[in-house]
């Protein structure tokens, strides 16, 4: 593991995320005996415009029930279990944090999906699989904290099929200027490895992708963030939310998202590439 690597992981471990995650799903009034993947959608969606967004590349990435996807960066398992329970495929998501990985796959046992979904502990420019193991890929909000993007793109190229999809929906620098700090994926600067579009598609192609489709999603993910933070103005913090992953920082962090994005200076940005 990298140096850059070590830090990641200590950034997104929590201590005791299940624990959070069980206690904000009680208070929500789940019974944990019954839980559907569903109910998990308001903490496991982890990144601009939560599911909706992950509804959005999904439909682009065209998935059936006899194919196997890679999920890079998987965090706790929210989009692999919607793609395994909506499309009927199999997902295998890799994270760098064992924290997110063992939350991911005890959630996963709790509503049912073990036998679709499974998890390893992998970094994304080490990928422990064989060539061309996979249909399709997808990437949400994870290159941020990777600062080898040709090396990640190369990897990702490798353990897919010829013309598989890979959907790639990652925050990318849109403006010139410096961000406003803390933000979810980094307290400072030195954790954060923004691409602006063109450098993030010139590594896609270097690495063997055709860029078929792109879509800057900025208003959307305004539109989201702006109802949280005004959600929490309302009435504080939900029992279980993704605020849950940010700890006591969350609502700085929210506000510099917002504002990074009103200044233009970052945009979530969808991607859908084909390996050649």
């Amino acid at each position: 593991m990298t140096t850059i690597e070590q830090e990641v992981v200590q950034h997104w471990t929590h201590g005791s995320l299940e624990e959070a995650i069980r206690n904000g799903l009680i208070a929500s009034g789940h019974s944990l005996d019954k839980l559907q993947p569903d109910d998990l959608a308001p903490v496991d969606e982890f990144h601009m415009g939560g599911r909706e967004a992950t509804v959005h590349l999904a439909e682009k990435i065209d998935l059936k029930a006899d194919v196997t996807v890679l999920d890079i960066g998987s965090g706790i398992g929210g989009p692999a279990r919607f793609l395994a329970g909506r499309y009927g495929c199999r997902v295998v998501g890799v994270d760098v944090t064992p924290e997110y990985v063992k939350v991911a796959d005890s959630l996963t046992g709790m509503v049912g999906l073990t036998g679709q979904v499974a998890f390893k502990i992998a970094s994304a420019t080490a990928l422990p699989f064989d060539a061309e193991s996979f249909d399709a890929a997808m990437l949400i909000h994870v290159a941020m904290n990777i600062a080898d993007k040709e090396g990640l793109c190369a990897e990702v190229a490798r353990v897919l099929k010829t013309d598989g999809v890979f959907g790639v929906y990652e925050v990318m620098q849109t403006g010139d200027g410096d961000l406003s700090y803390p933000v979810p994926w980094a307290e400072t600067a030195a954790l954060s490895f923004l691409a602006t579009p063109a450098t993030f598609r010139q590594a896609l192609e270097r690495g063997g992708f055709v860029v078929v489709a792109e879509e800057n999603r900025r208003d959307f993910a305004l539109d989201f963030f702006r109802r949280i933070r005004a959600r929490m103005v309302e009435s504080g913090p939900p029992p279980l939310g993704i605020h849950i992953h940010m700890g006591p920082a969350a609502s700085e962090k929210i506000a510099n998202m917002i504002e990074n994005l009103e200044r233009g200076l970052i945009a979530p940005i969808e991607m859908i590439c084909r390996r050649t």
